[in-house]
Parts: C-alpha cells; sequence; structure tokens
C-alpha cells in the first residue's frame, strides 16, 4: 500500500530519515516494520512564524517496494550530423537547452561561443578575482555555460508561464545534477558541481551529431531576400540556418551589431544598486528567529526582501546564502559585481543585489541605448572609486545610511579587494535616495539588519537586458 501524505512537522523531522519515519509510523498507525520505504516529494521551509516548520510531500509505502528511478535514463534524442542546421548563438543555459531541443526535432544545432569551454574559463576567473586581469571574452558573464555556471546556478522562478519547469530539472539531473533539486522548492546546483553538468551537455550535443565551437565570436547576421540565412563571426567564418540568438544581458556589442543591420529594438527597464554582504550567521538569526542560529539542521538562511520607494520597486535579487562576492565585469574599466553560492552553501557570507527598479522614462533623452549607457557609467564610476584592478568600492551598511565614510571595513568574501568609499558619489542621486529609503524600510521589518556588521559593495548593474 502507498499512502501520500502532505506534512508540515520541525526540521528535526523534516531533516533526519528516522524521526521522518517515526513521525509517519504514528501517524499513520504503521509499523516500522511493515514501512519499506518513504520518498520525499517535495520540500519548502516556512519561516514566517517563530516556529520554523517544513513542508513535505511524502509517499510512504507499506509492505510494498518503492518504484526504481534512474535519474541517469537519458531523454530521446535522435543523431543529427547530417540533418539541416540552425545556428544558435551563445552556450548559456538559454543556447544550451536550444541545442537540446533542436536535437529531439531532428535539426543540427551549431553552438557558437565567444568564450572558452567550462574548464579553461576557470584560469581566467582565478587571474580575474587574484590579479585583476580581464579577459573581455572569458569571465564571468562570457563562456561556456554563460553568467550562472560560475556565479551560482540557481533553478527557480517565480514566473508561472516558463513551461515544464520540472522536465528541465530532470535533464539536468541525467546529466549529473543532484536528485535533491527535484525536490526542493529552491532548487541550487552550485558553482562546484555545475561545470561538470554543463560539460556533460556539451558533450551529449557532439554525441549526437552537432557542433560546438569556442573562442567565435558572432558579429552579424547574413541576410538575404529580408531574411535572415546565417551569421558571420569575427575571424570571417559564416555559419549558415536560422539562428537562434541566446547571447544573454551583457553582450552589448550584440545590440549595437543588430541596430546597425536595422532590426527592431526597444530600451526597457533594469535593476541597479549594489551588493549586501552579511555574515550568515546573522542572516540565520533574523530569518530563523533564533539567537543560536540554524540549528543542527536546517540549511543556511534565504531571505526575499521588496518595497517601493518614491514609485520605483527596491528589492534584494539573487540572494547567496554562504556565498561569495565576485568580480563581473566585462571590459575593462568596469567594476561589476556579482554573487554565487557553491552546493554546501558553507561560506562565513550572506549577500544578496539590492536593487532600484529603473524604467526608461527616468532617464532623459530618446537614445535606443540610453539605459545600456546608464548602466556602462555605474560601472565605469565603481571602476574609479575602486582604484582598478577590480577593486571594489565599499561602505559599511549603518555608514552608508548615515552618509559617513567607513574607518573600517568588515572582512569580505570579495577576493579582489574592498576600498572605503561614499557609495552616494558612485551611485545616481536617485538610486541612491530610494536605496537608502527602501533599506530602512526593509530594516524596519527585519530587526538587525541594518547593521555595521554588513556591508555595500558596488555596483551591481547587470541584473536583466537593457
Amino acid at each position: 500500500m502507498i499512502y501520500s501524505k502532505n506534512i508540515r512537522v520541525a526540521p528535526e523531522i523534516a531533516y533526519d530519515s528516522s524521526n521522518l519515519r517515526r513521525f509517519l509510523s504514528e501517524q499513520l498507525g504503521v509499523s516500522l516494520q511493515d514501512m519499506t520505504a518513504v520518498l520525499v516529494l517535495k520540500r519548502s521551509i516556512d519561516a514566517r512564524q517563530q516556529r520554523i516548520a517544513v513542508n513535505l510531500s511524502v509517499d510512504v509505502f507499506v509492505n510494498e517496494e518503492p518504484p526504481v528511478v534512474d535519474f541517469t535514463r537519458q531523454s530521446e534524442y535522435k543523431h543529427v550530423e547530417n540533418a539541416k542546421t540552425a545556428v544558435v548563438v551563445g552556450a548559456g543555459p538559454a543556447g544550451l537547452f536550444a541545442a537540446l531541443r533542436l536535437i529531439e526535432l531532428g535539426i543540427k544545432p551549431i553552438v557558437v561561443e565567444r568564450g572558452k569551454d567550462v574548464s579553461a574559463r576557470k584560469r581566467d576567473l582565478a587571474r580575474l578575482s587574484r590579479e585583476g586581469i580581464l579577459d573581455e571574452d572569458s569571465n564571468y558573464c562570457f563562456g561556456e555555460g554563460g553568467a550562472g555556471a560560475y556565479s551560482d546556478g540557481k533553478l527557480f522562478t517565480r514566473s508561472k508561464k516558463r513551461g515544464n519547469n520540472e522536465r528541465i530539472l530532470h535533464i539536468l539531473c541525467q546529466n549529473g545534477a543532484n536528485p535533491a533539486i527535484l525536490i526542493d522548492a529552491h532548487p541550487h546546483i552550485g558553482t562546484d558541481k555545475l561545470p561538470e553538468v554543463i560539460k556533460n551537455i556539451r558533450e551529449k550535443i557532439l554525441f549526437y551529431g552537432g557542433e560546438v565551437h569556442f573562442n567565435t565570436k558572432f558579429t552579424s547576421f547574413k541576410i538575404a531576400n529580408s531574411a535572415v540565412v546565417g551569421i558571420v563571426c569575427s575571424d570571417g567564418t559564416e555559419y549558415d540556418g536560422p539562428v537562434i540568438l541566446a547571447t544573454g544581458h551583457s553582450a552589448r556589442d550584440v545590440y549595437h551589431s543588430l541596430n546597425t543591420q536595422g532590426f527592431d529594438l526597444q530600451a526597457k527597464g533594469i535593476a541597479v544598486g549594489v551588493r549586501l554582504e552579511h555574515p550568515q550567521q546573522l542572516i540565520d538569526q533574523i530569518r530563523y528567529h533564533s539567537k543560536q542560529g540554524r540549528g543542527r539542521y536546517l540549511p543556511a538562511a534565504e531571505y526575499s526582501y521588496t518595497t517601493q520607494a518614491d514609485g520605483r520597486g527596491v528589492y534584494s535579487f539573487c540572494m547567496c546564502p554562504g556565498g561569495y562576492i565576485v568580480p563581473s565585469a566585462t571590459a575593462e574599466e568596469q567594476t561589476v559585481v556579482n554573487g554565487m553560492s557553491s552546493s554546501a552553501r558553507s561560506s562565513k557570507w550572506a549577500n544578496s543585489g539590492m536593487v532600484v527598479e529603473i524604467r526608461p522614462e527616468d532617464l532623459q533623452g530618446d537614445d535606443l541605448f540610453k539605459v545600456l549607457e546608464f548602466q556602462l557609467e555605474m560601472e565605469k564610476a565603481a571602476f574609479v572609486a575602486g582604484g582598478g584592478r577590480q577593486v571594489a568600492p565599499a561602505q559599511r551598511m549603518t555608514d552608508y545610511i548615515n552618509n559617513k565614510i567607513s574607518a573600517t571595513l568588515p572582512s569580505s568574501s570579495y577576493v579582489p579587494g574592498l576600498k572605503s568609499c561614499n557609495l552616494s558619489e558612485v551611485l545616481p542621486s536617485f538610486v541612491d535616495r530610494r536605496l537608502k529609503q527602501g533599506l530602512k524600510q526593509i530594516s524596519n521589518n527585519a530587526r538587525g539588519f541594518l547593521t555595521s556588521e554588513a556591508c555595500l559593495i558596488g555596483v551591481e548593474t547587470r541584473t536583466s537586458s537593457p
């Protein structure tokens, strides 16, 4: 017999298999000896109340063996080496999954990526963090796997219109991801595990007849009779076929190329601000309502905050519990920061983007690229304030609110280093004003969040495409 149950239990029950079995035995009136298996199907933490609870969906098998689930069982793919071709520009998540879908449809994908393969990228990222030496085509934004490969690998969306998310998670498991991503409400692979998954996806594309070309930079479309028929790359190489453009939010040269070739583009809103870094223990204490923090069973705490300031949203973005802040510039004389976590989320810091909504009408003029240029000017200002080599401008949280340059800065996960400065001189005035107001409002509802132990690090600008 199989019992399907939705239960709400304490962490020490949810995260301890023996305790969970005993709890279910009592709930169902079934002996432990007769329970052959307990499968956890879904898991989420509810930290809204003083007493933390974990919601579980489980199947309990009594005198019956559970089905054997092979997470490595592959989706159905076709050999396409001799099929018609389509070109995929960009080997980030969108590009890689587009290539897999093309193979399923019997079309040969030709994937071109301006950066290096995921293993070679790692060396360039080490040089960027330790020496401040930037490769403009191989960095935290560009290269196989895209921005997520070495900056976290979160796998959840609030959108209800993204199609079959479960299928995507299963494909990731088939390529080496931990099956726990099928269970957790906020699934996460981690920067240390994701590169191997990406490599496996690439090898699958190649095995079934697709092509993947690294260090191959798109420059323009081939157009015939007003239709796109292929692409031209910076070395003169051409690839033919319909094109999927999956170049991410940071390939500014691609937008300019599209504009030059007469494609219709439109400026859109983004969000900009800073990375806010707290001690993880403090976030655990705030979110789990306990001076002891997370305790033995709970994971590193997350948060998601949002408010309004002068008619614009102010909110946390890409929160990384037990994480690190990394340099994410894509060109010289820019300083941009982002966040990441390993699979264990075990560092002593927590970080999140704290950003302010920007709309095109907030900026003067009718220039198509005015939001992009606004973004770029912020990054240049941060570079100057930090003094170069990816050193980032920073300020203690309380000092920022009080317009005071910090005499000292707390320890930080940001390897290139921090320079104390007045971030109000780096951020545009209307961003600065709203960010201060938003942080105060958020802190009113999260006692202890506004603290001198936290540090604002600038700037966070690559939240989405401009």
